[in-house]
């Protein structure tokens, strides 16, 4: 005798359609999100309820079998990130997000999310690299976890499995990428601390673009623009930050005005001076770059330049659909604008 629960586990669409008092090819369009043909808001509800009410679940089997294994896998989507700490990143958090709300709406699936060291695992990465298993990739950052040949090897892998194969938030040669302009973003975080009067500036944060920002914005107005004087730590989060602030702060140098790589970086450099019982802004001004929810919360709320996160994810999502993924000499490189938010810390 069968029991409820095993009755459910064999609804099929012509069960759904049945109750729901449609044909099977409505059903049909309702679970795939096929748009070629509407669907009236109120039949597309009572197919769903009834969805809900049987217990439907889609056969995947018989889905793959009727439309092919790579057809099947084109809507699936996996991200790499660079490492574990990713996770714990606001910054990151907010494009994976962008990413997630991107597929959910457009019926896409984000089907993996895994580490770049993982990939190193042949049978992982035939797993899961693989275009009966996925149609896309996004490579989250990956830049920080590439260190030699054997790694670029990884990334050659990919790029020969998956065509449409894109980088978020950093560029490799002969792929797509989205990313923000980290250079130009620091130039007019240290030109708006120029244009409130700040001369004696220096940058704290990670070593990269936006260390270039920062001089050109110097140079541009005659400040000390001298990479030893002005660049005082190398730090990419609030721990980092805070460790290199006390060891400036203990030799004599706390600058004007700190350029932060981010608003990390900032938060640690903010949790010093208010221990230390520094005013800020009267005499230390920070501004930072990404407007992370956070940043709108800090004592006092942090000056930031605002980073089109959740954008950058949805506008991954959104290539990828829109086939816009090339590689090499098709490969497209769009980076996104980024604007102050102007608060109390400058």
């Amino acid at each position: 005798m069968s029991s409820k629960k095993e009755s459910k586990t064999n609804v099929t669409q012509n069960d759904v359609a049945k109750a729901a008092g449609v044909t099977r090819s409505m059903v049909s369009y309702v679970i795939s999100g096929n748009t070629e043909r509407s669907v009236a808001p109120e039949t597309r509800q009572r197919i769903l309820k009834v969805i809900e009410e049987l217990g439907y679940r889609p056969n995947k089997a018989a889905q793959a079998l009727q439309l092919g294994d790579k057809a099947f896998a084109s809507k699936n989507i996996g991200i790499v990130l660079s490492n574990e700490s990713d996770f714990l990143r606001p910054f990151y958090t907010e494009i994976i997000s962008g990413i997630y709300s991107a597929a959910h709406e457009n019926n896409y699936n984000v089907k993996f999310i895994r580490f770049f060291n993982e990939l190193k695992n042949p049978l992982l990465f035939n797993d899961l690299i693989h275009p009966e298993s996925i149609g896309s990739v996004i490579l989250l950052a990956n830049n920080r976890a590439i260190k030699d040949d054997e790694d670029e090897e990884i990334i050659k892998k990919i790029k020969s499995k998956i065509n449409k194969t894109l980088c978020l938030e950093w560029k490799h040669e002969g792929l797509t990428s989205i990313l923000f302009d980290r250079q130009e973003t620091a130039k007019n975080a240290t030109e708006f601390l120029i244009k409130k009067g700040y001369t004696d500036i220096a940058y704290i944060g990670q070593d990269d673009e936006r260390v270039f920002g920062v001089q050109h914005a110097l140079l541009r107005k005659n400040l000390n623009a001298v990479l030893k004087d002005f660049y005082l730590a190398n730090a990419s989060d609030a721990p980092s930050a805070y460790e290199e602030i006390v060891k400036i702060a203990e030799k004599g140098k706390l600058p004007q005005a700190i350029v932060c790589g981010s608003d990390e970086v900032a938060i640690g450099i903010l949790h010093y001076l208010n221990e230390a019982s520094i005013p800020v802004p009267e005499k230390v001004a920070l501004v930072s770059i990404d407007n992370i929810e956070m940043s709108a919360f800090t004592n006092p709320p942090l000056t930031t330049m605002n980073v089109q996160k959740k954008l950058m994810g949805h506008k991954a999502v959104e290539m990828i659909i829109q086939n816009q993924v090339g590689q090499n000499d098709d490969a497209i490189n769009i980076t996104l604008p980024s604007e102050i938010v102007e608060r109390k810390s400058c």
